[in-house]
């Protein structure tokens, strides 16, 4: 549980090998031994992640977790609360998929609105149960400001973040009485395993950086934050492009 100082004690990460996941839950940590719960694929990947947070001096445990396996996802959860409240429980998987296939392809397109959607809104809705009979804790999700207008370059993969963005701020209102709290964190591109060998957009960010910006929300109580802090204003100004403007941008 969350110590006397608000420190936490126990995290899980769901997507136990994304960059910004594994960045968030080391600085969560800081200098402080935590117990950590890393739920994802069985794989080199994901020992090789446990391996550096015990190297670190974390207590760690893995939970088979696999946002295609639908089998997987309730039991995922029920093994993460097992033996202990979870403190902070960071959403963190996704696929970018092929754009182009995904408006084209319906198997294609499912796929990635079960990994990008269904997936996290599932687990989500596990997780804030398990919250909410410990009337405490919270949960970090990671958005994208892709969902803030979807383009048409990557639309169907901007619409499944549009949909997760939505679910888990309305779910934040829905917690707010239990005491359970939900931070949406929106980041425009990041470079990451998922990104490389594309070209960087403009205000590009680090996992770490936008790992510092949601600790830093989620310590002073902030309900959504933008990585870099810039992004909000830019997608503020494309919110309001009207249409046949925007189609004609370079983005």
């Amino acid at each position: 549980m969350i110590d006397a100082v608000g420190d936490v004690q126990k995290v899980l990460l769901l997507g136990g090998t994304s960059d910004i996941g594994l960045a968030t839950v080391r600085r969560l940590a800081g200098q402080r031994p935590i117990t950590v719960v890393l739920a994802g694929r069985e794989s080199a990947r994901l020992e090789a992640a446990a391996d550096g947070l015990r190297a670190a001096g974390h207590t760690v445990r893995t939970v088979a977790f696999d946002a295609e396996d639908t089998a997987t996802w309730s039991p995922a959860v029920a093994a993460a609360f097992d033996g202990g409240d979870v403190d902070v429980a960071i959403v963190a998987f996704g696929v970018l998929g092929d754009a182009e296939r995904a408006w084209q392809e319906p198997a294609v397109a499912a796929a990635l609105a079960t990994v990008n959607y269904t997936a996290p809104v599932t687990v989500g809705v596990e997780v804030a149960g398990r919250l909410r009979r410990q009337g405490r804790g919270a949960i970090v999700v990671l958005s994208s400001v892709a969902g803030e207008r979807p383009r048409r370059t990557n639309f169907a993969y901007g619409s499944t973040k549009a949909g997760l963005d939505a679910f888990f701020t309305g779910l934040r209102e829905a917690l707010r009485p239990d005491g359970v709290r939900v931070l949406v964190v929106r980041p425009g591109f990041v470079t990451t395993k998922m990104t490389a060998g594309m070209k960087p957009a403009p205000l590009s960010v680090s996992a770490e950086q936008v790992a510092d910006v949601a600790v830093a929300g989620l310590r002073s109580g902030k309900e959504t934050v933008w990585a870099p802090a810039p992004m909000r204003l830019v997608m503020s100004a494309l919110r309001h492009v009207p249409a046949p403007l925007f189609r004609r941008l370079p983005i």
